[in-house]
């Protein structure tokens, strides 16, 4: 069984200096409903998050995922829920599993949102692209089929956990992939197509899934979640980065960044907003979360 969990969500403040310092956890953003899965964005003086949405009963085994959530804050501390603002009802070709997400705001001005979802047809996971002309929407499917399928050459193992990033001189690169298969490629400015070849980025140590790609001070990182004996409790999940100077590496290992969490694997999002740097991610530490079976 694939492992997702039902989630809080909790903000801290990341210290990415020379030296790998702990991050400072702060509030959970939310517990009234089971969420998984963060992805942060910036607009103007607003901070959007959009995470997955649990809604198996108590006592099942698996997880219920169907749509996705968006929340807003102007502070950082607090969120408002805007609801449910994407579901696998929006795309024809989707089955179920509304899985980890990401929104990127496209050189035309709307918003890309970037999704896992498992498809209708042969092969298991696809990564899905929606649009909105609004950080919250209305989104609509973009392309009426999967951006990237197992048809995709050199697909990875679970295609999975899409991370988007357009560089300074407006060139889109999407990250993805898990068990050990981190996959990257660029975007058309148009956001709904790959240029050139599918890459296996170098350099990435001990890297299980949920890849973050941004830049500071002229220098790119990727975060990402490891499960491995380099966590302080194997088994469990803590949250590993590297460096590079290129956006498709070659990159080199750091350390890590978040220690583990109550969840077995975890999926940063790290993000500048007012000045400062945060990164979000989930545990399972909700009243009546769970690691491995849906509540």
């Amino acid at each position: 069984m694939r492992r997702r969990w039902a989630a809080a969500i909790a903000a801290a403040l990341l210290l990415l200096l020379t030296d790998v310092r702990p991050a400072l956890a702060g509030a959970p953003i939310t517990t009234a409903i089971y969420t998984a899965d963060p992805a942060a964005l910036v607009v103007g003086d607003t901070l959007y998050l959009y995470t997955g949405h649990d809604e198996a009963p108590t006592g099942g085994t698996n997880f219920v995922m169907r749509d996705w959530h968006v929340f807003s804050s102007t502070d950082a501390a607090t969120f408002t829920d805007q609801g449910a603002k994407l579901s696998i009802s929006n795309f024809s070709w989707a089955g179920a599993d509304a899985w980890a997400s990401e929104v990127e705001r496209g050189a035309d001005g709307r918003y890309y949102w970037f999704t896992s979802i498992n498809g209708n047809g042969p092969g298991w996971m696809n990564i899905g692209v929606a649009v909105g002309n609004s950080p919250t929407g209305p989104f609509t499917d973009a392309i009426g089929g999967p951006l990237i399928s197992d048809s995709t050459p050199n697909s990875s193992p679970l295609n999975i956990d899409p991370t988007v990033f357009t560089d300074d001189d407006g060139q889109v690169y999407l990250y993805w992939g898990s068990y050990y298969g981190l996959r990257a490629v660029r975007l058309n400015a148009s956001m709904t197509s790959t240029v050139g070849s599918v890459i296996t980025p170098s350099g990435v140590s001990n890297f299980w899934e949920a890849p973050w790609l941004f830049k500071r001070n002229g220098v790119y990182y990727l975060a990402y979640a490891a499960n491995d004996s380099g966590c302080s409790q194997p088994g469990y999940a803590c949250v590993r980065y590297a460096t590079a100077s290129s956006p498709l590496g070659p990159w080199t290992h750091r350390g890590v960044v978040l220690d583990q969490v109550s969840s077995t694997t975890n999926h940063p999002a790290i993000i500048e907003f007012k000045g400062q740097w945060y990164m979000v991610y989930h545990n399972a530490a909700a009243p009546g979360g769970a690691t491995s079976a849906a509540r």
